[in-house]
């Protein structure tokens, strides 16, 4: 790899894999040390091919939820199942691993800005900017950005857009599915609210079990399933689908209309 090469968005992958090696040693007591990242179906990673993969999930944090999918993913491609034991897996990690954020939130500080360089894909959000809801098109730009990624790696994205569970899923990650055609790899993950601030910078709160789960690639018909199937299928497979609020303790359910309230972007 030459000194100074670069991905497609501009960033130089030398100075990329650096930011992916610090951060990681930084963060990695958060998820093995100050709380415990019980991680089920990793043998997933291993077979997957190297570009046009899109990981779907639930989303509990700004920037937690993708930092711990940079560990499992890495610990994945180097050997270690169901693990991120010794984190020497991100001396070469994975560079063509990008993820999908708002714009605004990339450029709220320092720290965003870097966790910007080592892989996001900042679009301007439809529905919400600066605390507000609002009603803007679609910037094409951002699509065929999603696209480039997808072209030259894999790419996560949280399709609810959104912190808050149980929000509807956004059809724009079904119309990116039947456009670009990835293989459609569904996590789900669980405790990160309960350990981590909002933002997911801070510990809130040790001894968390965080609960993370790859599951098996969605089987989608492209030429023939249509957006609302997508979209039904997307919201099953992340477990956010109304029915599965039917399993959800009473206490759970308060603290999650609770969250209604406090955690939208």
């Amino acid at each position: 790899m030459g000194l100074f090469k670069k991905n497609p968005f501009g960033h130089i992958l030398f100075i990329k894999k650096w930011l992916i090696r610090v951060l990681g040693v930084i963060t990695h007591r958060r998820f093995r040390g100050f709380n415990e990242l019980q991680i089920e179906g990793s043998e997933v990673i291993k077979n997957l091919p190297d570009k046009n993969v899109l990981f779907i999930s639930n989303h509990q944090t700004y920037f937690a939820d993708v930092v711990a999918m940079f560990h499992v993913f890495n610990a994945s491609l180097s050997g270690r199942i169901d693990s991120i034991k010794n984190v020497g897996y991100l001396w070469h990690p994975k560079l063509n691993l990008y993820y999908v954020a708002a714009k605004e939130t990339m450029k709220d500080g320092l720290l965003p800005k870097i966790l910007a360089y080592v892989g996001s894909v900042s679009i301007e959000r439809t529905w919400r900017a600066e605390g507000k809801d609002v009603n803007r098109q679609v910037k094409m730009s951002d699509i065929s950005n999603i696209g480039k990624a997808l072209d030259d790696g894999w790419v996560i994205t949280f399709p609810q857009g959104t912190t808050t569970p149980f929000k509807p899923i956004r059809k724009g990650t079904a119309h990116i599915i039947k456009k670009y055609r990835p293989v459609v790899v569904p996590i789900v993950i669980d405790g990160f609210r309960r350990s981590f601030d909002k933002k997911g910078l801070r510990v809130k709160k040790k001894n968390v079990l965080q609960s993370f789960e790859i599951k098996q690639p969605l089987e989608i018909d492209y030429d023939n399933d249509s957006v609302a199937d997508i979209v039904e299928k997307i919201e099953y497979a992340i477990e956010q689908h109304p029915s599965f609020l039917k399993v959800i303790s009473q206490k759970e359910l308060m603290e999650l209309e609770e969250l209604n309230k406090q955690r939208e972007w």
